[in-house]
């Protein structure tokens, strides 16, 4: 079944308009569908109407929009969206309009940028952050059409397309639920296409519920990246008959694990399943499938575990839970029995009520004795009685009065006495809103975060909120809804996301607090699948897979280290941030022999354990100077020899000023084993001054050749100046007549002048295109870094120093020359990296103070944010964390405020481990604990609710 049916569709995308101020201005765009589709255009998310400059109209399948008289402000893109019962569609055209009185389009501030007025809070807002953003940088990626949210039923094909723009065009990733595709769909459930024009796809075959979710579409470019989403729906098929009940594995109940519960504590069951295609997840309670409702979450979490939770546990909760899990190749069960235990009984419990919206809703217990107190909660919030509520004590009775009920006041009441001893009943109240949000949600950053809300009837007026600004659908932000279904969707949310969500439906409104935690600063989890291949000519080819568990959220870098056999130390190789396969040569080692590699995963939060490559290779090293050239001083008519030693043997070439040299009646070339000499026979004086080369394979080095005429102070001070440029050995010159302090003071002040003279028809020296005084720069240890400037002319020569010394390549520093720009990187720093870095040239110099400091401190266990803890009291308890610091300082916290030691409360540190001990738990203990380091985010060790509970 094609999933678009008759959905609109695009039959030629609108082109871009340029047009002068003042002139009329036609968008036309061609849509198909079945049904013809209603069509309407619409600018800055505000519908444009047939009035005015404004003219909309149809001419067969094209839809035209026509602006008269157009100015500046009308410059942008304009939205032709087409719907009809089947889908929906739309395309962007872009209207640039040119000012005749100007030349060069600028940009007015931001107080100048036309606006209209707003039809929502947060509308201007919204579409100036765009408009400033296309202006910034134009070739960053871009969504021109993003995907649409699709319902299907199971079983049918769901595709999502949308196109892009980017210079160059972005590469796509596709993704569901935080997760990439090929980690959770076997590679024949789905398909990733692309298209001519920046269009991109990605279908799913044969949909299953376990493919409902949100999908990301990430694109990525040099320039930067965009992210959108889309929400997939996959609605049930009726069954005629159930044959999966039948086939269903058999139980041994006898074997089932056991499980206890107190009354009115929560109940969470956890099953990990494995299986490609993705799994199919029931849970069922005494054989009756459980649906998700105002006690029973069913879930996913972020480890993989497939999740129950029993919320405020009742008697008539005890029962078999089974976990059945099926694909298409097969099904598996895992059963546990849960009893729950009771409290001190209440005479009479509560009752579940069901209620109108804005009706008075009424519920009563009886306590045991006349004295007991009582404290009403609604979930986990405590109840104070005002004008909502009304709590009133009668002898033994207790009753709740809650005034104007609405939607967000259905949920679970708890009466609770002193002793623990609690009741609970289920407030259902029936109205426009029929499911509504849950009362709070959080996620950690970079994840969706996905509201569902279903009504009672399809045409009701719908607006969604957060902290009072009405929304709007934006590439990050979707806005949906499929019949009674409402849906909003933050993609890849930030810490700016948090706070409260509300939908109002008519008179109606459900609300939900959202916040968005940061995510857990932990090392990255090692690379798996290492392989090897020997197959090159001295060299290896190196590949790995990164680890199914890693976390994306912030940059990864992988380290490549070697080493020699038979020494106990590894050396660090190269690094890499994207490449998952790298090539070792022989010329990246220092000597011949066998060597073996190891990998690892980086982030600034730390680094992963090493996984071993499986075999040991062979390598070579290349060529390198043993001895280098000298510069040559000689007399007219005298010999001058140049010579150099390789590490090996091999064939090179001699060059005088760029023009290579060969053998003859002046000139002596001679090689044997790893030496290279170049005599010049009866040296003239049109020699001084020569520039002399050897260039070999991978090998270049040069020497200064001067020919003595009468010895003058130029001359001296040209060849001292030419050393200083060469050899960076300002203390060992020396001059006659100079002492070396004054041949240093001329070299400086005169070396310009001396060295690089030039006339009207001669270049200019080379200088640094728009120096800094000083760049300050601050890294953390491990990490990459690149210095970088701008030469004023492509052929310039510059050096590197740190610290007063003349740099040289190694394994861990590279220097690259790409055009007129001019590199230093350091692979992997460390803290003796740290200095002062100068880029110099014959005319100018840059610089650049670089302090490398060790990462932040992060928290290594528990890797889970939240821990449950439920004790009893007198009992004892320990709460621990392990940092990736020993020395580091960390901070306790209960329900907010630091704790200190005293007799009730222990706080130990036994090298990198931290921990809080309770000798003796009682009631007051109950609370929420974080255990924060000094510069790290908290990491919360929690029970229920965030809490710890003596019971």
């Amino acid at each position: 079944m094609d999933v678009f049916g008759g959905a609109p569709r695009v039959l030629s995308y609108p082109r871009p308009v340029v047009v002068q101020s003042g002139m009329d201005a036609l968008l036309q765009c061609k849509i198909g569908g079945d049904p013809r589709p209603d069509v309407f255009w619409e600018r800055k998310n505000e519908p444009i109407l047939s009035e005015g400059r404004y003219q909309v109209y149809q001419e067969g399948n094209a839809y035209l929009l026509s602006i008269s008289h157009v100015t500046t402000e009308d410059s942008g893109q304009y939205i032709c969206k087409a719907k009809n019962s089947v889908g929906e569609t739309y395309a962007a055209a872009t209207l640039k309009v040119e000012d005749k009185t100007q030349e060069v389009l600028v940009l007015p501030p931001a107080h100048q940028l036309p606006s209209k007025e707003p039809q929502g809070m947060l509308e201007p807002q919204v579409q100036q952050e765009s408009d400033m953003v296309l202006h910034e940088n134009p070739n960053k990626p871009r969504f021109l059409i993003k995907p649409l949210s699709l319902r299907v039923d199971r079983g049918e094909d769901a595709a999502f397309s949308c196109k892009l723009w980017g210079q160059p065009l972005p590469e796509v990733v596709w993704g569901k639920d935080g997760k990439r595709l090929n980690e959770i769909y076997e590679s024949a459930h789905y398909h990733v296409g692309q298209q001519d024009g920046g269009w991109f796809q990605l279908k799913i075959y044969r949909t299953r519920a376990p493919d409902g979710g949100v999908y990301t579409c990430k694109a990525i470019n040099a320039h930067g990246e965009a992210v959108t989403g889309a929400v997939l729906l996959v609605e049930p098929v009726p069954e005629i008959h159930d044959e999966s009940l039948q086939n269903e594995p058999q139980l041994n109940v006898a074997k089932a694990k056991k499980f206890a519960v107190s009354e009115g504590k929560h109940a969470k069951f956890r099953c990990y399943v494995t299986g490609k295609p993705k799994p199919e997840i029931v849970w069922k309670k005494d054989g009756i499938p459980i649906k998700a409702g105002r006690r029973h979450m069913l879930f996913e979490d972020r480890e993989g575990y497939y999740t129950l939770k029993v919320l405020y546990c009742k008697q008539q909760d005890a029962g078999l839970y089974i976990c059945a899990a099926s694909n298409a190749l097969g099904d598996t069960l895992s059963a546990v029995h849960l009893s729950v235990k009771g409290r001190v009984q209440f005479i009479q419990g509560l009752q579940d009520v069901e209620v109108k919206e804005r009706d008075m809703a009424v519920l009563e217990c009886e306590v045991p004795e006349e004295r007991i107190s009582t404290t009403w909660y609604l979930e986990d919030q405590k109840l104070q009685p005002d004008s909502k509520y009304r709590m009133e004590q009668k002898g033994t009775r207790r009753r709740l009065t809650i005034h104007d009920v609405g939607a967000d006041d259905d949920g679970v009441y708890l009466c609770e006495m002193p002793d623990g001893g609690r009741s609970i009943a289920e407030l259902a109240v029936k109205g426009t809103i029929v499911q509504k949000m849950p009362r709070k949600l959080e996620v950690l950053e970079g994840e969706n975060a996905a509201f569902c809300v279903e009504l009672e009837e399809e045409d009701i007026d719908v607006h969604w909120f957060k902290d009072g600004l009405l929304l709007h659908e934006s590439h990050q932000t979707i806005i949906k809804y499929f019949g009674k279904m409402h849906i909003l969707v933050f993609v890849n949310t930030s810490y700016q996301d948090s706070g409260t969500i509300t939908l109002v439906a008519g008179r109606s409104k459900t609300s939900c607090r959202l916040r968005v935690k940061a995510a857990r600063h932990c090392p990255p989890a090692c690379p798996v699948g290492v392989k090897m291949s020997s197959d090159t000519i001295n060299g290896v080819v190196l590949s790995w897979d990164p680890s199914p568990n890693l976390q994306t959220t912030t940059k990864l870098v992988y380290l490549l280290e070697r080493q020699e056999v038979g020494s106990q130390e590894w050396q660090k190789c190269m690094r890499t941030e994207m490449a998952t396969t790298v090539e070792v040569v022989g010329d990246s080692v220092p000597y011949e022999g066998n060597y073996r590699f190891r990998i690892c995963c980086i982030n600034k939060y730390g680094h992963s354990g090493h996984v071993e490559f499986p075999k040991v290779v062979h390598l070579v090293p290349g060529p390198k100077i043993k001895t280098s050239l000298k510069n040559a001083m000689v007399s007219p008519g005298d010999d001058a020899l140049f010579s150099i030693e390789l590490s090996t043997s091999m064939i090179g070439n001699w060059f005088l000023n760029s023009t290579q040299l060969k053998d003859s009646e002046s000139l002596s070339i001679s090689h044997s084993k790893n030496q290279h000499s170049l005599i010049i026979r009866n040296v003239s004086e049109i020699y001084n001054g020569a520039e002399i080369t050897f260039i070999a394979n991978g090998v270049r080095d040069s020497a200064m050749l001067q020919v003595e005429g009468e010895r003058n102070l130029f001359t001296d001070l040209c060849f001292t100046a030419f050393e200083l440029v060469q050899k960076n050995n300002v203390g060992k010159l020396s001059s006659p007549g100079l002492t070396n302090k004054r041949v240093f003071l001329h070299v400086v002040l005169f070396t310009p002048l001396l060295i690089v003279p030039h006339s009207p028809d001669e270049e200019p020296p080379v200088m640094i295109v728009d120096p800094k005084e000083d760049v300050h720069l601050d890294r953390h240890v491990l990490e990459e870094i690149v210095l970088s400037c701008e030469l004023s002319r492509s052929s310039g020569t510059a050096h590197w120093y740190k610290d007063g010394l003349r740099i040289k390549e190694s394994e861990n520093i590279r220097m690259s020359c790409e055009g007129p720009y001019r590199r230093l990187t350091i692979l992997c720093s460390n803290k003796e990296d740290s200095g002062e870095y100068v880029c110099e040239t014959a005319g100018d110099s840059v610089f650049f103070q670089l302090t490398i400091t060790e990462p932040l401190v992060y928290i290594l266990s528990p890797t889970e944010s939240e821990v449950e803890v439920v004790v009893c009291t007198s009992e004892y308890v320990e709460l621990a964390c392990e940092i990736s610091h020993a020395e580091a300082e960390v901070f306790w916290f209960r329900d907010g405020v630091e704790v200190d030691e005293d007799e009730g409360l222990a706080l130990e540190v036994d090298g990198s481990h931290r921990r809080l001990v309770i000798p003796c738990a009682s009631m007051q203990d109950s609370g929420e604990y974080i255990c924060e380091t000094a510069i790290d985010f908290p990491v919360k060790i929690a029970g229920k609710h965030s809490h710890i509970y003596i019971v």
